[in-house]
């Protein structure tokens, strides 16, 4: 995903890699118990403005919208590629640009940021295993003067958006392969024989067990101290191949392996353990915490492996050692985030192809399935037909069980110069959606809340509310009836919002409505379970 990945993945294509929603009830912000704004497409933005009549709105060229459907960005940190935007900023430079890029959450209609807090054996909080990221100040180790990691969930949250802590187990160095360039109390310089150079850069050795057990700790520190809502890794495990070098692994091997496997076999599973130990960790710590990983597209080729897609790119399974099949198959994450980087009809590596795949392997199992996509390639011209992305989206709703799409990167989200991510929000996301429920994730519905009053002014239409939940999702309805097609129906939904601290007394505001229609409100825990409607009220004057 991000640069070194993006170069894997062009040479795998070639064969050798929610809110004031803007429809007819209305858009605008929102505000609950003082904390929380809205989810999804702000009045104003893409030229969709403000509508106050009661009529379903048709901006996604389907009949109903999904009330349900994950949507993030990537949120890169590793070279400055979204943020920050450069090392060295001050704490209030990077404060106000970690805000700009959730405000462009909430304005493309997102539920969800994946934000990168551990991107080369660092932190992105004070870790008591790791330095302070070099990222942050442009010197390893020296302290931001802030805790980003906090500020960020903090931040998100008060928008109602989701934080998943994006975490890269192996990488180490990606400016030197000498262990002497940490800084002196790193691990990896502490402990040598724990890492190995390759392609230029350091890596931690995979095949050891102390550095498995240590990345853990290292990871864990952040979901034990933070309110994160998702653990998340990318496609790094063993490093991407390098022309001309091969793997400085075979000592470890000799010293680790279990003698009857080769040590392909040996490094997959290695990396089985890691992901398999990772989830019983989370599970045990948090429950509530949902795991994810976004391998490389391709797991294997059907003419490798019979179960594998009708491709011909590079193979997971073999470059990197990341049999992600089985991870599905063994229920080993709670969702599964594959970049499908490529476009539909692509000769060797076809998107409809490859996500029908990834859809048939999660249909079968209890992980849901979300779609990385190449926001990239879409705004810069790569992708010829600018309505690419709305196509993908199409096609996995039509698939059914495509439950969510996560785009990359963040700064391709905004830089839109081919007018591709503008037409993706107008036709897929102007309306708000909830996070789906992982079944396999436990959790409990609330009560269903309180609607105490809904008023109507100038400002528009205030609702007053009381319950116990994590979130709380307003819903504006054409009668007093309250069915579950309406809770089906997105079109119905005008926003998804964090509780405020004082159980007893929630508020909200649907900027720019008017006094006519109904509005209702369910409750929903840390898993998305959502409680039975409030008592259904008309705004009073």
């Amino acid at each position: 995903m991000e640069p070194l990945a993006r170069r894997s993945l062009l040479r795998a294509s070639t064969g050798a890699a929610a809110g004031g929603a803007a429809f007819a009830l209305g858009a605008g912000s929102a505000q609950a118990g003082g904390s929380a704004a809205p989810v999804g497409l702000g009045a104003g933005h893409h030229g969709t403005g403000h509508g106050s009549g009661l009529g379903h709105g048709h901006g996604q060229g389907r009949s109903t919208a999904p009330v349900r459907e994950f949507r993030a960005l990537w949120i890169a940190s590793v070279d400055n590629i979204d943020w920050p935007s450069k090392a060295g900023l001050s704490t209030h430079e990077q404060k106000r640009e970690y805000l700009d890029w959730l405000d462009l959450a909430q304005e493309l209609g997102m539920n969800a940021v994946i934000s990168q807090v551990r991107p080369t054996a660092d932190a992105f909080w004070p870790s008591p295993f790791e330095p302070w990221s070099q990222w942050l100040t442009g010197t390893q180790g020296e302290d931001p003067g802030y805790d980003p990691l906090a500020f960020q969930i903090d931040a998100a949250h008060a928008r109602g958006l989701e934080y998943h802590a994006w975490f890269n187990p192996y990488r180490v160095s990606m400016t030197s392969d000498d262990p002497a360039d940490l800084v002196e109390d790193h691990p990896a310089r502490v402990h040598q024989d724990w890492s190995f150079a390759y392609g230029g850069k350091l890596y931690y050795d995979p095949g050891v067990p102390a550095v498995r057990a240590f990345v853990q700790d290292a990871m864990m520190d952040a979901v034990s101290r933070y309110d994160v809502d998702g653990v998340h890794f990318d496609d790094y495990f063993y490093p991407y191949p390098v022309e001309g070098e091969e793997l400085p692994d075979a000592g470890t091997f000799e010293r680790h392996g279990d003698g009857a496997s080769s040590i392909e076999d040996w490094r997959r599973e290695n990396v089985d353990l890691l992901v398999s130990e990772m989830h019983e960790r989370i599970r045990a710590e948090k429950p509530h915490v949902r795991f994810g990983i976004s391998p490389f597209g391709i797991w294997r080729n059907s003419t490798s492996d019979p179960a594998g897609s009708d491709t011909a790119g590079s193979e997971s399974y073999e470059i990197i050692s990341a049999d992600s099949r089985r991870w599905v198959q063994q229920g080993w994450v709670d969702y599964i985030n594959p970049q499908i980087y490529w476009q539909i009809g692509h000769e060797l590596a076809d998107y409809d192809t490859l996500v029908r795949w990834w859809a048939d392997l999660a249909e079968d199992s209890d992980v849901a399935l979300f779609v990385g996509e190449a926001a990239y390639k879409a705004v810069d011209g790569t992708f010829e037909d600018p309505g690419e992305l709305s196509e993908h989206v199409e096609l996995g709703r039509d698939l059914g069980s495509v439950q969510g799409y996560v785009y990359f990167s963040a700064t391709s989200m905004r830089d839109d110069e081919t007018g591709a991510v503008k037409q993706l929000v107008r036709e897929r996301f102007a309306h708000p959606a909830i996070v789906p429920v992982i079944e396999s994730v436990e959790g409990t519905a609330p009560a269903a809340p309180y609607l105490q009053s809904v008023r109507a002014s100038r400002k528009g239409v205030t609702l007053r509310f009381s319950g116990e939940a994590t979130s709380f999702a307003i819903w504006r309805l054409r009668s007093p009836h309250v069915t579950s097609r309406d809770l089906e129906d997105a079109r119905s939904l005008v926003a998804v919002v964090r509780a405020g601290e004082d159980e007893s007394a929630q508020q909200f505001t649907h900027a720019g409505a008017d006094a006519r229609g109904w509005y209702a409100v369910t409750a929903l825990d840390r898993t998305w379970r959502q409680s039975g409607p409030s008592t259904v009220r008309r705004p009073r004057g």
